[in-house]
């Protein structure tokens, strides 16, 4: 149960670039659809209700050249000889097919196979490393462990999680810290911990303890854990069961906090497809009935409006998840990808980080102040107006700015707005009950 989130990043057997532009022309059809509304180009055409106060991106732009070199390492830990470096972008394809279209005939334990963990770690290892790097940068310390934690990492993998917070977290560096690292295959990590000690030792900071623990999720773990991270899991445990979701979801919910302390923080990543946000979404609400807080990335502890409720099955609910391109990846990472034939646009991700209450501090607040977590792309409104949908404490939003500050605004951004109107005089699209912010 490895940490992957290739599911949107690898396109099916059937994925052309016919299919790609005819998916955005669709996409386009459905938002001309929604913009068509009366009540939504009368909201449109108002003065703005709302004054941007502060912006704070989900997705940092990170320089970190040890990312950009990570086929050296990975050479210098597990070489090929020049014959298997040619293969690799053909090993590279048929593992993803394996992962995908393939999934069926996949062995369970393929990650021991040399040359698909090789493949593995120097393709999707890769990638995850981009991936989250730029999503933990971006997020506040009470996030992550403190000095001198136990850190459990289920399905860890080749230790992608605990590398890629190694360097995107340079605070973490000078805490010592004690990682249990549970995982399938052996030689998966195995080859992540030598990987993750030749970047260690390129950086200054504490070294890091790594154990390591075949077994799958459920397995016995000797310390209770402060600190609880994983990547993929749960999207692999639904897809190889056959337990009702609701049903799985608790049982897995309930064996979190088996290997928890009162107080461990949780951060839990997954693919930004709809059934792995339906997944985060339920843990959500099983959390705050723990008395957690949910610090990222929800602006509110209210029913969530994404919840992706059959959303997978083709129904009209929206599911959370977050997505930034990938122009500034490593240029032989995209090379890499176009040889493989598996050329990456955008990542796509979904997540959750549930803190004990105790971590947050409470503030008195100003009732015309509102937190909004803008959750897709940027969409053609009336008007010369670009809207993006946004979650926040009136449930489905939707923000409205100008075409010309639209570039200012991502999937991801945390905005904090200031309601110039009453709330009861905000108004709402017919179609999807949105309240309308305009800035």
């Amino acid at each position: 149960m490895s940490d992957k989130f290739y599911s949107k990043f690898i396109p099916s057997a059937k994925t052309s670039k016919k299919g790609v532009k005819e998916s955005r022309k669709e996409t386009s059809k459905k938002s001309d659809s929604f913009i068509k509304s009366d009540s939504l180009k009368n909201g449109y055409k108002d003065n703005a209700n709302a004054q941007l106060m502060s912006s704070y991106p989900l997705f940092k732009k990170v320089d970190i050249k040890l990312i950009d070199n990570f086929d050296e390492i990975v050479q210098g830990v597990m070489p090929l000889n020049s014959r298997q470096l040619l293969q690799l972008p053909d090993n590279i394809r048929n593992l993803s097919h394996q992962m995908t279209d393939e999934r069926s005939t996949r062995r369970l334990g393929y990650m021991n196979d040399k040359l698909q963990l090789s493949a593995y770690i120097r393709y999707f290892t890769w990638w995850n490393l981009v991936r989250l790097s730029r999503l933990f940068s971006s997020l506040d310390e009470k996030c992550f462990p403190s000095d001198n934690a136990i850190c459990l990492d289920l399905g860890s993998g080749p230790l992608t999680v605990v590398t890629a917070l190694w360097l995107a977290r340079p605070d973490l560096r000078q805490k010592e810290l004690t990682w249990y690292c549970l995982d399938l295959s052996q030689n998966s990590l195995a080859g992540g911990e030598d990987i993750f000690l030749s970047i260690a030792a390129r950086l200054p900071g504490k070294t890091w303890k790594i154990i390591r623990v075949k077994g799958s999720f459920g397995t016995f773990i000797k310390q209770k854990a402060d600190f609880i991270t994983c990547a993929n899991m749960f999207n692999e445990i639904e897809q190889q069961g056959d337990m009702p979701p609701e049903y799985q979801n608790k049982k897995d919910f309930d064996q979190l906090i088996n290997y928890a302390k009162p107080d461990t923080k949780f951060l839990l990543i997954e693919p930004g497809v709809p059934k792995a946000a339906r997944t985060l979404t339920q843990f959500r609400e099983r959390f705050i009935k723990q008395g957690y807080h949910i610090y990222s990335p929800c602006p509110h502890s209210e029913a969530c409006p994404m919840n992706g409720f059959k959303a997978y099955t083709g129904s009209s609910h929206k599911w959370c998840n977050f997505a930034f391109t990938t122009t500034d990846a490593p240029k032989k990472l995209q090379q890499l990808s176009i040889n493989a034939k598996l050329p990456k646009e955008r990542a796509v991700l979904s997540f959750i980080s549930a803190v004990p209450e105790d971590f947050v501090v409470s503030t008195k607040i100003d009732s015309s102040l509102k937190t909004l977590r803008i959750v897709s792309d940027g969409f053609n409104l009336p008007y010369h107006r670009t809207g993006f949908y946004a979650c926040s404490s009136f449930g489905l939003t939707l923000l409205s700015v100008s075409s010309e500050e639209a570039q200012n605004y991502n999937s991801g951004d945390l905005l904090e707005v200031k309601i110039k109107t009453p709330d009861s005089a905000l108004k709402t699209d017919e179609k999807s009950g949105a309240v309308i912010i305009r800035l």
